[in-house]
């Protein structure tokens, strides 16, 4: 019969000291050890493992691709010791229970901060954990809000909440000719130099595209910018124009830019709000996800002909 044997979480817990400090003895220091007990550490996981985890180079060393493998899993080991030591505290301090919600920026810039105040009221108890990126189903989060294309792809044992349909609209610098159209033909923009706002292969992106080759072109991007910030700040320095939600004109200054709807066709993302099932019922994050409904819903409002330089929302 095949034995298996047991990895000790200590020994991967110094494993990733020495990944990520880059020596034994940087973190023998880190870790209060002598660099013997390190070594000894190491070269008994090697051995628990058959595999060689760090390989020499020169005076120094570094880990082969098993040893990054091992560590990274140690920090995601690291990372559930910790909620379990904090979920073990919140309980002999009194405290019912934690919340935790994954957002993307724009999304969590726009709709959470608005509604923390009333649910800290409705809830002194609970304490909301707000952090950004994908985690839902591995880190333990509560809630992702998230853009989806619809609702095929989400895994059994969740469900996801319809938010709003967040349509995009193009920044222009207020002395550009089409900043007298009320609504912009997508097709309009062929010719303008166009700059980026999103990281390549995204989802945001690939529907700006997509709804590009429907207006029968493909946009030529003369500055790249990963960040709506970024990309509105080359506007107003009249290098081209951006293409970006407009949820996210919440959460970025646009100055004296001038904003305008786009039509034929109107891009849109989807934005949901994707929880477990059997949490979707209680009562605290139930009360998060009514509020947050109704924060998005505040947010689906057109941008008003004749005040294109206000974002949505605003007064």
């Amino acid at each position: 019969m095949y034995y298996r044997p047991v990895l000790d979480v200590h020994r991967l817990m110094v494993l990733r000291s020495v990944v990520e400090t880059g020596s034994i003895q940087a973190a023998a220091a880190h870790l209060g050890y002598t660099p013997s007990a390190i070594s000894q550490h190491l070269a008994t996981l090697q051995r628990e493992t058959g595999t060689v985890l760090m390989e020499r180079i020169g005076r120094g060393i570094r880990p082969t691709e098993a040893g990054r493998l091992l560590a990274a899993h140690a920090g995601r080991i690291q990372s559930q010791i910790s909620a379990a030591e904090t979920a073990l505290a919140d309980l002999r301090a009194g405290k019912t229970q934690r919340l935790v919600v994954r957002y993307f920026a724009t999304a969590g810039a726009v709709l959470i901060p608005p509604i923390m105040a009333d649910f800290s009221r409705r809830f002194p108890d609970v304490r909301v954990e707000l952090r950004l990126g994908k985690g839902l189903d591995n880190e333990g989060a509560d809630a992702e809000i998230v853009v989806l294309p619809g609702t095929a792809g989400v895994p059994a044992g969740f469900r996801a909440i319809h938010l709003l349909d967040d349509p995009y609209v193009v920044v222009l610098p207020s002395s550009h000719p089409l900043a007298e159209v009320e609504v912009v033909d997508l097709a309009r923009l062929a010719g303008e130099p166009w700059i980026d706002n999103e990281w390549p292969s995204t989802l945001c992106r690939e529907i700006v595209l997509d709804a590009c080759g429907a207006a029968g072109f493909s946009p030529h991007f003369v500055v790249e910018a990963h960040d709506y910030s970024s990309a509105v700040a080359f506007v107003a320095a009249g290098l081209g124009v951006t293409v970006l939600p407009q949820l996210a004109l919440g959460a970025i200054p646009t100055g004296n830019l001038t904003c305008r709807p786009i039509t034929r066709p109107v891009p849109r993302r989807e934005i949901y709000v994707v929880v477990r099932e059997y949490a979707a019922d209680h009562p605290a994050l139930a009360a998060f996800l009514t509020l947050l409904q109704a924060s998005a819903a505040e947010r689906c409002a057109p941008i008003a002909a004749g005040s294109p330089r206000r974002p949505p929302g605003q007064a």
